[in-house]
């Protein structure tokens, strides 16, 4: 099977979002990628709580100063576009109301012709929950649980109800529905979340995982949802390359995926395609300066990866 390939949205500062959203996103989807993501950041703490992704004394990017709203990002790449997914690595769910995050996919689906896929996970920046989040830290779990429970009753037939701890809808009818099922997929690492993704998503969002440990990750997460009865082929995968771009390859023995040259790159999505990956999400827009230089990026990315992979 020809491996999927997905391309990051510009959202970071250095880009002009009344321009380069579109430009970019009619771009990708005229080179090939199938689909476009945006990723959420809220704020940039000056003096953080904790370290990057809970990793003490890990610096956060000076990138992370400025991330456009991702939602209104992807309504612009709908505008833009036709053929290509509209996906979400990750919404960060407690920073959301679900019926209003419910609501606004399911219009944006309907009004892209069902090309959504919402990607859904807890977070970790106890600053954004401090200044966003609606429910505690502590509670991040059970609001995802929530919000999923909401999706299903929103996107689903009126007349729509719901009674839950942050959520209650009294029977009434809620439009428009999304155009056609919208796909979840869910963030995970450890045991809980990977239960969830078992049990609830249509597939999952892994990061940052050598390929040799990805695919014994994810026949244990397929036979897991066959343990509660569901189809395992059912259940997809996408994983999210955040490219760190070096001008020398990077030959120490310690390489993390998809850090190093082009080249080194396009080994790395082979080397996920040769363990069963069906989609990588390449976001590239760290690496570049303006929204040409990612559209050259892109292009010669994608054309070195189908050279190689098909």
């Amino acid at each position: 099977m020809t491996i999927r390939l997905g391309v990051g949205l510009p959202q970071l500062k250095r880009f002009d979002v009344s321009r380069d959203v579109a430009q970019v996103a009619r771009a990708a989807e005229r080179i090939g990628y199938e689909s476009l993501w945006v990723f959420e950041r809220v704020l940039f703490p000056e003096r953080p709580q904790q370290g990057l992704y809970s990793i003490p004394g890990l610096a956060w990017p000076d990138s992370y100063r400025s991330v456009a709203e991702p939602l209104v990002v992807l309504s612009l790449a709908a505008a833009a576009t036709e053929r290509a997914r509209l996906g979400s690595s990750v919404l960060i769910a407690p920073l959301h109301l679900p019926f209003q995050l419910a609501r606004t996919l399911a219009t944006l689906d309907a009004a892209c012709g069902g090309r959504v896929l919402a990607g859904f996970g807890t977070g970790w920046s106890l600053d954004e929950y401090a200044a966003a989040s609606f429910a505690p830290f502590q509670e991040r779990g059970r609001v995802l649980d929530e919000l999923l429970d909401v999706c299903a009753a929103v996107w689903g037939p009126n007349p729509v109800s719901y009674q839950g701890t942050w959520t209650v809808i009294n029977e009434a009818e809620v439009g428009p529905k999304p155009a056609s099922p919208i796909p979840v997929y869910l963030a995970a690492t450890n045991r809980k979340a990977l239960d969830r993704v078992a049990r609830r998503a249509d597939g999952w969002l892994p990061t940052g995982v050598p390929p040799e440990q990805l695919a014994s990750q994810w026949r244990q997460l397929t036979d897991l949802a066959a343990s509660y009865g569901r189809d395992e082929h059912a259940l997809k995968m996408c994983v999210r390359a955040n490219v760190q771009l070096t001008r020398d390859p990077v030959d120490d023995g310690r390489r993390r995926p998809f850090v190093g040259t082009v080249e080194q790159i396009v080994q790395d999505v082979a080397a996920h395609a040769a363990v069963g990956v069906e989609e990588v999400l390449l976001d590239l827009q760290g690496n570049v300066r303006d929204a040409d230089e990612l559209t050259d990026l892109a292009a010669r990315v994608y054309a070195d990866v189908r050279a190689a992979c098909g």
